[in-house]
């Protein structure tokens, strides 16, 4: 139900996707607690809104594109007050299963850090346009001024046209994956035209031309100059096409550091959901690891790293749904090869079955990796009432400006 009636409200909290909440609920974007807004509600949400009574934590949007882009979601909030909003939000999940720690203070990424994105790109009459939808839009706005964005990544859009001059057709636009790697543009592309000879050519002639280091077209690999590595400690691995990386190397960092600080002095990790080795590779200088993750294709890519690499210990890297198969008390601690730590790095639904085999084994020390505090404090919960101690909470910010939270958890098996 709508009306053209304007309505006066006042914000009194901001939503999970960073959206201000007055009562009723009523959902009112780039809006902060306090604030007195004037809007036109259209359902539950207020639009056409004015600031009238303006919050002293809201600011100038850096970027020109914020108001028209769907990227980001708080360029109108102090980096203060973003901060703590996101520890609000895991202090808050802790909260509702009863629990309660120390916090240190967030890690927050720089401002054009990111260093992958997935633009959306179409033909036009002139020649194709690229950049991210608008808020609840299929609209595509153009972002040349973009502050998420790394300058390399930002320098990469003209190739991105190119490409969808190339091989998208005039009704879909083209979903192109663009990662910075080691050595240069590392590049997926999704919804494009159906490979055929004349266009397998044309693409695989177009790669050096444009820069790219590896093009991959759906599920198609057409060329590699050369491999397009990421460092993980000593090593360098050369990912699978679109495969999960932190989208920043300074949250990488900060999550690697908290990491490395809980599982210190530990002789054997074992490292699950560990992708392509962020945390197994670098942790090899000091420890043998043994490293489970679902993914063949990731499996084989850490394996490469570690091979390749100088002065790592043993990795031992096994190809497992640890969902379907969580790995076992038996397995954690195998006769002789007790393995005094563990790093878990799930997706958003958590690991609650590993996490039991692991309570189990009762392994001493837990480095917890999280990109959702409501699944993470379920997880948390079942072990502290298993006798675990949460000692602390790192947040880091690699979704700058976005609703999105990660953090990292230190657990230790009470004596």
């Amino acid at each position: 139900m709508s009306t053209s009636a304007r309505t006066t409200a006042t914000i009194t909290r901001l939503g999970h996707q960073g959206d201000g909440v007055a009562e009723g609920p009523l959902f009112a974007p780039r809006t902060l607690p306090g604030e007195v807004v004037t809007g036109i509600v259209v359902g539950s949400a207020l639009g056409d809104i004015r600031i009238e009574s303006p919050s002293e934590h809201r600011v100038q949007a850096p970027c020109r594109h914020y108001k028209s882009c769907g990227g980001c979601q708080l360029q109108h909030a102090d980096d203060g007050f973003v901060a703590e909003w996101k520890q609000g939000i895991v202090r808050t999940a802790l909260s509702a299963q009863g629990l309660e720690t120390t916090f240190r203070p967030v890690q927050t990424s720089p401002p054009r850090s990111r260093r992958r994105a997935t633009l959306s790109v179409r033909r036009t009459k002139k020649g194709a346009m690229a950049g991210f939808h608008g808020r609840a839009s299929g609209v595509i706005t153009e972002i040349p001024d973009c502050h998420l964005l790394d300058p390399d990544l930002l320098a990469a859009i003209p190739m991105v046209e190119d490409l969808a001059q190339i091989g998208a057709s005039r009704k879909t636009p083209l979903a192109v994956t663009v990662t910075l790697s080691d050595i240069g543009l590392d590049v997926l592309v999704k919804n494009g035209k159906p490979l055929d000879g004349p266009l397998r050519m044309l693409l695989a002639q177009s790669v050096e031309k444009l820069g790219i280091t590896r093009l991959t077209w759906d599920d198609e690999q057409i060329a590699m100059t050369q491999p397009p590595t990421q460092t993980f400690g000593a090593a360098k691995v050369c990912p699978p096409p679109g495969s999960f990386l932190q989208p920043t190397r300074e949250g990488e960092a900060a999550l690697l550091a908290a990491v490395q600080e809980i599982v210190q002095g530990s002789k054997r990790v074992v490292d699950l959901f560990a992708g392509c080795g962020t945390f197994a590779l670098p942790l090899a200088k000091n420890a043998e690891i043994l490293a489970v993750e679902g993914d063949p294709e990731m499996v084989r890519a850490l394996e490469a790293g570690w091979r390749q690499a100088k002065g790592l210990k043993v990795v031992k890297a096994v190809t497992r749904d640890l969902f379907r198969r969580p790995m076992m008390p038996d397995e954690l601690n195998p006769f002789g090869a007790f393995y005094e730590a563990a790093v878990i790095d799930p997706p958003r639904s958590g690991a609650e079955s590993q996490v039991a085999e692991l309570i189990k084994a009762r392994t001493r020390t837990i480095a917890y990796v999280s990109c959702n505090p409501v699944s993470f404090a379920r997880d948390a919960k079942s072990l502290v009432d298993a006798g675990y101690q949460l000692n602390w909470i790192q947040v880091v910010d690699q979704f700058r400006w976005a609703a999105h939270t990660e953090l990292v958890a230190s657990f230790t098996l009470a004596a």
